[in-house]
């Protein structure tokens, strides 16, 4: 399997629901490193796994819908307790219909999944992986 990751970050603000968050029930912010990586069993007929310069664009275009954001005032995420893991599927599938919708260029049709990361520190982080 062949892939390659592009890089970014977000900063959002949120709280959570249930006393396993402790402290984190209350408003605060995170900035997460955002890792998003692209895989495909065979190179495209261009010899890559997807053009770069799109998904690096793409992912900051879906982040730029989050950045500075209280996610707890955004219509899609209300009641939701947006933790790491589950922001890392919301950005995730919103990569995916970017691929869907052609966003990524033709050759993304081949690609098999994705597998986004949101590090929280140097320490811990979060992934979701899905196929396309």
């Amino acid at each position: 399997m062949f892939s390659i990751t592009v890089r970014d970050h977000v900063m959002i603000a949120h709280s959570f629901r249930g006393e396993v968050f402790g402290p984190a029930q209350r408003l605060h912010g995170a900035t997460y490193v955002v890792d998003a990586t692209f895989r495909r069993g065979e190179l495209d007929a261009d010899n890559i796994v997807v053009d770069i310069g799109l998904a690096t664009e793409e992912l900051g275009a879906v982040l730029a819908d989050l950045n500075y954001r209280n996610l707890d005032d955004e219509p899609a995420f209300v009641g939701v307790n947006t933790s790491t893991e589950y922001l890392a599927k919301v950005i995730a599938d919103r990569l995916a219909d970017k691929v869907h919708a052609g966003a990524l260029g033709e050759g993304a049709r081949g690609l098999a999944g994705i597998t986004v990361a949101l590090h929280e520190s140097h320490v811990a982080w979060a992934s979701y992986e899905r196929t396309l």
